[in-house]
């Protein structure tokens, strides 16, 4: 019930933040009364948790109403985003190139940028413990979720398959999120699924203290094979050794998440943002680990989706 602790704890501290803070420091007058959102993903992983923490600082700070909502995933996330659906989402690089450059699952470029590089995410290709399945070539003939319509898991799901040699119609896709992947690993159900997100996501760090899981390996080829065809968004990493039960290091692939706003947010408001955001990090981490990634120095590399101009005057102060 840990995922569950914390999206409880999310909600309490939205509600002590409005009462107790609100109201404790300016903010730009750009700002509304309206609700704003945020586009976070399943609600038991890592953009949900730490979307409902940056709603509720930002409603603590300055005195708004800023909620987080289920969504799923990158892609959809940032469609809300560009159309004004929403004031921010989470977004993978490469679902956020293919966006900004209108390729890909984008007809057309989306008026998308960057507030943010917050950490690094990564790919999950989660079996039963008691599977015979120990390669990715062995996913050909089961059932695997390669994540829901218009995530950034099913984009890059289908890019490994295509790497290692495996058709995607070898493959029964019941196209799940992840809340349904984990219900249907519990049931039987499906064989695995692709999970792409940071560490841990907490829904399968659930998941793995119920069940014995297993992760497959992703090999170093299939990342260079996948950055020379995308937009080399892309790097190879591990899985530390305790992360899930894991008694050794998994090799996999990693990809940078950012921040993302329309192109037509107010400066101001994304400044506002991004000083809440920076003074809460600590406090957000305690409670997910990945918002302790957000390092100053880091977050203006969000190429090929360029930086919002309150974001480039915000990270240009820091350095004064």
């Amino acid at each position: 019930m840990r995922g569950a602790g914390r999206r409880i704890g999310a909600a309490i501290l939205a509600v002590v933040a409005m009462l107790g803070l609100g109201g404790c420091s300016t903010r730009a007058a750009e700002w509304t009364d309206q609700t704003y959102a945020i586009a976070g993903g399943s609600p038991t992983g890592v953009y949900y948790d730490y979307g409902g923490r940056i709603g509720a600082a930002l409603s603590g700070a300055l005195d708004i109403t800023v909620q987080v909502e289920q969504t799923a995933g990158s892609l959809d996330n940032l469609r809300r985003v560009g159309s004004g659906q929403a004031l921010l989402g989470f977004a993978q690089a490469d679902a956020a190139a293919d966006a900004v450059m209108g390729t890909g699952a984008f007809d057309q470029p989306l008026p998308v940028v960057a507030v943010a590089r917050l950490y690094d995410e990564y790919l999950h290709v989660v079996v039963r413990g008691e599977s015979d399945i120990d390669s990715i070539a062995d996913l050909a003939g089961s059932t695997i979720s390669l994540g829901a319509r218009d995530s950034g898991v099913n984009v890059i799901a289908t890019r490994v398959l295509d790497a290692a040699g495996v058709g995607i119609d070898t493959i029964q896709d019941p196209q799940l999120g992840l809340s349904d992947s984990i219900s249907a690993m519990r049931s039987g159900e499906i064989d695995g699924f692709f999970w792409v997100g940071g560490l841990p996501t907490p829904g399968i760090e659930e998941l793995a203290s119920n069940q014995p899981v297993r992760l497959l390996p992703i090999e170093r080829t299939w990342v260079t094979t996948i950055n020379e065809r995308y937009a080399n968004a892309y790097r190879t990493a591990d899985l530390p050794v305790g992360t899930y039960g894991l008694t050794q290091s998994a090799p996999t692939m990693a990809v940078p998440n950012y921040l993302v706003t329309a192109s037509s947010t107010p400066d101001a408001v994304v400044r506002d943002i991004l000083v809440t955001l920076f003074d809460a990090r600590q406090e957000m981490a305690a409670e997910v680990p990945a918002a302790a990634l957000l390092d100053r120095r880091q977050a203006v590399f969000t190429s090929p989706v360029e930086l919002h101009p309150g974001a480039v005057d915000f990270y240009r102060g820091m350095r004064e």
